[in-house]
This record gives structure tokens, sequence and C-alpha cells, in this order.
């Protein structure tokens, strides 16, 4: 079983896009703050369970899909380290996944 390590940017992402969100509707907020939990949870499990990027390919990270967003992170063997949490209209870059890792990558 893998360790889910959420980063502080992760988190950060995460917060901006529930508050955005929260504007109009903090139960939808709310709601897609559960679901990207519960759904990175099951990298605990199976830490392989997103492919790859498109923009990435050949890349050592992985995504995870819940709307409007797109859940980037890396297996690291017994850890998995959730990096940056996007909406679908944003453009990835890679150089935006190493932030918040230090020394641990």
């Amino acid at each position: 079983m893998a360790e889910v390590i959420w980063t502080d940017p992760a988190l950060s992402d995460l917060d901006a896009i529930a508050d955005y969100i929260a504007i109009e509707n903090p139960g939808a907020a709310r709601a897609l703050v559960q679901s990207v939990f519960a759904h990175v949870e099951k990298l605990e499990q199976h830490p392989k369970l997103g492919p790859v990027p498109g923009e990435l390919k050949g890349s050592r990270y992985r995504h995870l899909v819940e709307p409007p967003c797109y859940i980037i992170y890396r297996d690291a063997g017994d850890s998995v380290f959730v990096l940056h949490v996007m909406r679908f209209e944003q453009l990835l870059k890679e150089e935006n996944l190493e932030r918040g890792l230090g020394d641990e990558s």
C-alpha cells in the first residue's frame, strides 16, 4: 500500500478552485473537494490508476480526472505525491509539477 502525500501547492490549487466555485455554489465546492479526496484515496491501493497525461508522454507523471479537474501525481513506489490540481481549461506545464517536492524528488 502506498502512502499518499499531498504537496502544499496541490492543496493550494484545490483550495483556489473550490473558493472560485464557492462564490456561486458553496455546496458544489464542498462536493468537489470531497470527490477529489475520495478519488485520490484510491491511489493508496492502485498507485498506477491514472494514465500518463498526453502532454507528458513518456514521463513519470500520471493523472486522475475528477471533473472539472485533473489531479496530477507521481508514483514513487512506497509513496504517491499529489503535485498539482488544475481545471480542464488550464495548460499542463511540466515545470509546474516539481514545485513543492523539495528534497523528496
